[in-house]
């Protein structure tokens, strides 16, 4: 097969692992590597910029690598040592062994030999390469075999395989931008998944096709030129039988819709048997498949295999072909596909059908379905504001499917069309996803001026639906349930605008004070709506609702099954369901299912182009990360979050929580204060100040306690309490009594911290909040510890330290390690002498060797900054030094029976 020329893209990690290897043979010593992919991955790219690097560097290194190259060719397989004179550029022996020894002694130096095509290699030459690693394992040797699998003779050879998978969409972006094709993200998208991933073949179309391809969003793409060949080569060696099987499965193979990810389902062989018209397809589909044109299974070919299959086929014969699969295959939505397909001009007719089809599926939110459907039914319109309006309704479903990234790419086109309160409100809906509240506000007020709310009750449904989005985003309850109750008094309790304001209604109840009425709403609408692409909505709303309210295992369950789209359903109610569900997790103490939610939600992030819940996502990343120590990780989701944090309340709020409980994992309580304290001056009406939507309150009033804002700490506890209490909800006056806690033993009121802390533990007992409980512990331990309770603080703080050791929270685990250590409880105190160090001083020398000042020592062991000058002092005249350098100077040897324990 040709191929493009190389490219390099997306290969940081590799050619950093190349690196790696050949930087270590002066050491290690020889070592036989097989670079393995497809053609077009990018194999001979990367060898040719390991060695060229080699080659640049070669002046300035003290021990210069040299560079020995061949490229095997099919033609010179038969020729003993072909390869091999290629990289000496000398006679060799045929004997295996003895040009081994020959190669032996030309490595005079570190060395890399690169073998491009090797899978054409002759076997004596390769048998020699894998003779001279095994025999000389002390020669600094690299050598490097780029060949498409490590099959063969190359399967004997041992050594290990670094095998090139597909490069990420972001990379085919780059590739286009080297060669002057500016890509919207959309359209690198489109080539990515086309290419699948294969930089040499989206390298190809890029070059082939002109600029003014590029420039507008087409997922329809060709075969490259060299795919192309290939696949009409091996049609023509196959029969007629089995050129037809193909062809008949190529026209039924259902193309994923924009949004759709991932390959579709199989083609039935009764289907592709009777339009290829074959009573016995079996003997064709053997013959296809030796032909690498077929699975036995008939999956989906390819994307570029079938562009290529289409283009051999020709117009007329596709056209054909696809008027005859209208009449073999039973789905409405495939028959009229296949209909449309065949239409060479407009036909109102067939359009009004398709759209018909496209506003039932749109009311079962089969939204991905719809967009298709209407997309079709404006290309066969005549008429142009009716075409105009199935094109927007065609935007509007592909964005409700959460596909905001094909979605935008199309903006310029919808935004051309004459102003109608659809076209805004479709422009509207899409500026939400893509988190910019200003637009999507100016632009659904807009939407309601102009709409004619008697004339057209569905479109002023629709647009009210919008903007219970916008609420829902705003944190604003009353809003949101406002909205809702219009949405669904004039579209209809039955339609998909009424379904989904209904479906986050209840949320919007639960955040403005009334979270019974909301379970209640739900529980009917579950019953109303059990299945089906609807139902995904109801189950989000819900699991987020019963999470809020502390059904957290309800909420998991139900979470969980809205995260699914393979049954239908959207991909933005699946990212939702992502965000809260990792919340669940988080709080139950599953961090590792938590993580793993946030990489599936962060790739339906990106492969939808939807930028509103990555905040969330980025909170529960940041929280899990910092409480491990993974600093480095908790940083980058921090300023991923706040890179995106502008927009909407439900992007910022999470973005201030991930930053503040970076903070407080680091004991840096200003850096708390300067997260949060915002939000305490955000006005009325949100769902900020109603108990279990955000856990920020806690995390401040334990800040302000930690700086000594003893007052500021009582006023912002004083108002949530009574309103926890008033709504009964258990978790948040958990929180709120562990940080009451703190508060009450820092102020010296020891009897009422006690019955705070113990308070909280008693509502814990029937709830699985790992997290808390462990939170509440080490509070409780802290403070008995402050007031001299040692060995009621030390069982405390032993029990904190369990769950925080299987929960993997390294960070508390070695504070707790800190707290049992200046407790002292198991000190042997018999043991000291007057010079030696306290517990309590050597946890203070510990923190301040480190390079912490008195405060940040402070905020560790939960004491007065005077406490710890206090026990500085004491500490200098018993070591017999005057400053904090003379000290970590010391440090960690420092006297005293327990150092080293």
């Amino acid at each position: 097969m040709l191929t493009a020329r190389p490219v390099l893209v997306g290969r940081d990690a590799e050619l950093g692992e190349l690196r790696e290897v050949l930087a270590g043979i002066g050491v290690s010593g020889a070592r036989l590597v097989l670079l393995t992919g497809p053609a077009g991955r990018g194999k001979s790219a990367l060898a040719e910029q390991l060695a060229a690097e080699q080659l640049s560097a070669e002046q300035l290194s003290a021990e210069p690598v040299r560079v020995l190259r061949a490229r095997a060719v099919p033609w010179e397989q038969e020729y003993a040592g072909g390869v091999l004179r290629q990289l000496l550029q000398t006679d060799v022996p045929d004997d295996p062994v003895a040009a081994a020894e020959q190669l032996r002694e030309a490595v005079t130096g570190p060395t890399l030999a690169v073998v491009d095509d090797a899978g054409a290699g002759d076997a004596c030459s390769l048998q020699t390469l894998s003779t001279v690693v095994r025999h000389h394992r002390s020669l600094p040797l690299l050598v490097l075999l780029v060949a498409r699998s490590a099959d063969g003779v190359l399967a004997s050879l041992g050594g290990e395989e670094l095998r090139l998978g597909p490069v990420a969409p972001a990379d085919v972006a780059e590739l286009a931008a080297a060669r002057g094709r500016a890509l919207h993200p959309a359209m690198a998208e489109a080539l990515w998944r086309h290419t699948q991933g294969n930089p040499g073949d989206a390298a190809a179309l890029l070059e082939e096709l002109p600029a003014s391809r590029w420039a507008r969003y087409d997922p329809d793409l060709p075969a490259p030129a060299h795919v192309a060949a290939d696949v009409g080569g091996r049609l023509a060696g196959c029969g007629g039988a089995a050129r037809a099987l193909v062809a008949a499965v190529a026209v039924l193979a259902e193309p994923t819709e924009p949004g759709e990810h991932g390959a579709g389902p199989p083609v039935a062989l009764a289907e592709a048997a009777a339009l290829a018209d074959l009573s016995d397809p079996l003997p064709a589909l053997d013959e296809a498949v030796r032909a690498e044109l077929l699975t036995p299974d008939l999956q989906q070919p390819a994307p570029m295999v079938r562009s290529a299959v289409l283009a051999h086929l020709g117009e007329q014969v596709s056209a054909d072909l696809h008027r005859r699969a209208a009449d073999v295959v039973a789905d409405p939505a495939r028959r009229l596909g296949h209909l449309v397909a065949a239409a060479p001009t407009v036909d109102d007719a067939l359009a009004d059908d398709v759209d018909r089809l496209a506003r039932q599926r749109a009311d079962a939110g089969a939204w991905g379905v719809a967009a298709g459907l209407w997309r079709q039914a404006g290309r066969l319109t005549s008429d142009p504001l009716l075409r105009d309006e199935r094109l927007t309704r065609s935007v509007d479903a592909q964005v409700a499917a959460g596909d905001a990234l094909g979605a935008s790419a199309l903006v310029p086109v919808i935004e051309s069309l004459r102003e109608t309160p659809l076209r805004d409100a479709v422009l509207a809906y899409l500026a939400v996803l893509r988190g910019r509240a200003a637009e999507a506000g100016s632009r659904l007020r807009r939407a309601w001026d102009i709409v004619n709310v008697d004339r057209d009750p569905a479109t002023a449904g629709l647009i009210a639906q919008r903007h219970v989005l916008h609420a829902l985003a705003r944190c604003q309850g009353p809003e949101l349930v406002r909205w809702a109750d219009r949405a669904i008094a004039l579209a209809g309790a039955d339609s998909p605008a009424g379904l989904e304001a209904a479906a986050i209604r209840g949320l919007g109840v639960a955040a403005a004070g009334d979270p019974d009425a909301a379970l209640a709403s739900y529980a009917e609408l579950a019953e109303r709506v059990p299945h089906g692409a609807q139902a995904q909505r109801v189950a989000m709303g819900m699991g987020w609702l019963e999470l809020a309210v502390d059904r957290v295992e309800d909420a998991r369950v139900r979470l969980e099954s809205a995260l699914s789209t393979e049954l239908g359903g959207s991909t933005r109610i699946a990212l939702w369901s992502a965000a809260w569900l990792a919340r669940a997790h988080v709080v139950t103490g599953d961090w590792d299912q938590a993580l793993r939610v946030v990489e599936r939600g962060r790739e339906l992030a990106r492969t939808s182009g939807m930028t509103l819940i990555i905040p969330l996502l980025e909170w529960t990343a940041a929280q899990v990360s910092a409480l491990r120590g993974e600093w480095q990780q908790a940083e980058e989701s921090v300023r991923v979050a706040e890179s995106l944090a502008l927009g909407y309340e439900v992007m910022q709020v999470p973005c201030q929580l991930a930053r503040a409980q970076v903070a407080e994992a680091r004991s840096d309580y200003a850096g708390v204060l300067q997260a949060l304290e915002p939000l305490t001056r955000v006005p009325a009406g949100t769902s900020l100040d109603e108990p279990g939507f955000w856990p920020w309150v806690d995390v401040l009033a334990n800040a302000l306690v930690v700086e000594g804002r003893y007052d500021a700490a009582d006023a912002l506890l004083t108002g949530h309490e009574a309103r926890a209490r008033e709504r009964g909800h258990r978790s948040s006056l958990v929180r709120l009594g562990y940080a009451r806690g703190r508060l009450q033993g820092a102020t010296g009121d020891l009897a009422a911290a006690r019955a705070s802390f113990e308070e909280s533990l008693r509502l814990l007992e029937a709830m699985p909040l790992r997290y808390d409980l462990a939170r509440v512990r080490f509070a409780f331990g802290q403070t008995l510890r402050r007031a001299g309770k040692r060995r009621e603080a030390d069982r405390m703080l032993s029990l904190a330290r369990d769950v925080y050791l299987a929960l993997g929270a390294r960070t508390y685990v070695e504070r707790c390690d800190r707290e049992l250590k200046a407790g002292g409880v198991h000190a042997v105190r018999g043991d000291r002498g007057p010079d030696d160090l306290t517990p309590q001083e050597e946890s203070v020398a510990d923190l301040v060797a480190t390079g912490l000042s008195n405060r940040e020592v402070a905020a560790r062991l939960f004491v007065s900054p005077k406490t710890v000058q206090y026990h500085l002092t004491r500490i200098y005249a018993k070591l017999g030094v005057r400053t904090r350098a003379e000290l970590a100077a010391m440090h960690p040897t420092l006297p005293g029976p327990r150092r080293g324990a």
